[in-house]
Formats: structure tokens, C-alpha cells, sequence
């Protein structure tokens, strides 16, 4: 454990500025579904999502309770939803950008703040769990260091429903609802990027990745909430045209 409160999130109360927030909505339409919340301005319109406790979690999980990836808005709303659904036993930050208002989450729901090494230091005062290459949370959820968007991007796979990734912004959703990586400005190393989404066509297989979550752009898959056919989507990409792709302003 590190102790590492945080400038990307202060105490405040919950911004309800906006009372026609969408609630949070399921991601698939059967079996324990994590909910997708809607984008939050905080982080740049990035959508965070609450994955529902495994009933095959035991005493010895790091997350005995849901998972929260990344931050939705701080709002009344979201507060009850969550409280509702039983609260928060980990809250993970999939990149720099998927945080805000940390301390707040942490002091409201008493939860476990993830996040890889090399991003704890961006979360001064908050109590951390860090990682380096991967952490098990539970025995169906698991946290993968995929560096390049920012140096301690993660992602998080869940066995259910067919394998979910939830990628933050290291896999983000085109127009078309196919599943790219995106060189932007403040990519920090598109090289290292590209090797970690190859890793996954080594780490799973059509059966164990159908799905993945993004963390932002879920606008363009039009109602849906996920990528599907996502270890395909993978395997279709071309890297070496990747590799040459300019960043986007």
C-alpha cells in the first residue's frame, strides 16, 4: 500500500447542476450487467462504469464489494445509485484522465483507490493500492498495465459475460463502432501503446474477448454501450498502418 488526496478531485459537494443527468444504464441486456454512467465533463466526457460484486469473490478479494472503473460526475444521482446498488469496495483509475473529485469517492464509499504505479503520484494524500503488471481483484476480475496513452494506463478484464475489457482510453470506439487505438497530442508513447493492444491477441482468444467497455467516445455506438466481437475487431487492425498514424489535435 502507498499513501498517496488529490488536485484532480478535492472535497466539494456533489455538483447537481444538472438534474436531467441520465441514471446510469445496464451494459448488457441479461445476467449480472456492470451499468455504464453517463459522460462526465470532469474528465473530458469519459464514461466510468460500476461493475456488480462477483458471487464467486471470496474473503481473500481485493474488491469485496462492486468496482467502480474510472469517475462518473459527483452528483446526488449518482451518489444514490451507488449507494443503492451496495456501494463501492474499489474504485480503479484506468489512466490520468479517468479521475476527479478522487477523495471524495473514497471518503464517501470507504473503497480502495487502484491504480497503476507510475500514477500514484498524481493522487498526493489519497490512500493508494498500486500495482505493477497486473493485480487480481477478484477470481473473475483482473487489472493489466497497458502503458502508452499515458505511462500507467490499465485496463480491466472480467470473465463475465463472455470476457469484458474495460479499456479506458487505450482502446477507444471509431464512428463506425470498431475498436481503435487512437494517437492523440498527449499520447505519451504510441509505440508502447500499439505493443500492449497486440498483447491481448496473445492473452485471450475469440471465446475469452468478446466484449470491451470504453472509457470515453461511447457516443458513436449509438446506443450501445460496448464494442462487440472485440478479439475480431483486434485481429483486424493494422498496426504497421497504425504505427504511422499522425497524432490527432
Amino acid at each position: 500500500m502507498s499513501s498517496s488526496t488529490t488536485t484532480l478531485g478535492s472535497s466539494s459537494a456533489p455538483d447537481n447542476s444538472r438534474p436531467s443527468a441520465k441514471l446510469p444504464k445496464p451494459v448488457f441486456d441479461t445476467g449480472i450487467t456492470p451499468y455504464a454512467f453517463s459522460p462526465n465533463r470532469e474528465t473530458l466526457g469519459g464514461t466510468a462504469y460500476l461493475i456488480p460484486h462477483s458471487a464467486t469473490a471470496n474473503e481473500t478479494s481485493l474488491a469485496r464489494s462492486n468496482i467502480l472503473v474510472d469517475c462518473p460526475s459527483w452528483t446526488d444521482a449518482n451518489l444514490d445509485f451507488i449507494a443503492q446498488q451496495g456501494g463501492i469496495g474499489c474504485l480503479v483509475i484506468t489512466h490520468r484522465g479517468g479521475a476527479s473529485n478522487v477523495r471524495d469517492w473514497q471518503n464517501q464509499f470507504n473503497c480502495q483507490v487502484v491504480v497503476q504505479e507510475q500514477e500514484a503520484y498524481l493522487l498526493p494524500q489519497i490512500q493508494t493500492h498500486t500495482f505493477h503488471y497486473e493485480l487480481e481483484l477478484t477470481l473473475d476480475h483482473r487489472l493489466l498495465w497497458t502503458p502508452g496513452h499515458s505511462p500507467g494506463s490499465i485496463c480491466l478484464y472480467s470473465s463475465t459475460n463472455g470476457g469484458t475489457l474495460f479499456t479506458g482510453r487505450h482502446i477507444l470506439p471509431t464512428r463506425q463502432g470498431s475498436a481503435v487505438p487512437l494517437r492523440v497530442a498527449k499520447t505519451f508513447h504510441w509505440p508502447r501503446q500499439l505493443k500492449h493492444v497486440q498483447r491481448f491477441l496473445d492473452e485471450f482468444n475469440p471465446q475469452t474477448l468478446t466484449h470491451i467497455c470504453p472509457g470515453a467516445s461511447i457516443g458513436f455506438l449509438r446506443g450501445k454501450r460496448y464494442i462487440d466481437n472485440a478479439y475480431a475487431q483486434i485481429a483486424s487492425l493494422n498496426f504497421s498502418e497504425l504505427a504511422e498514424a499522425p497524432a490527432l489535435l
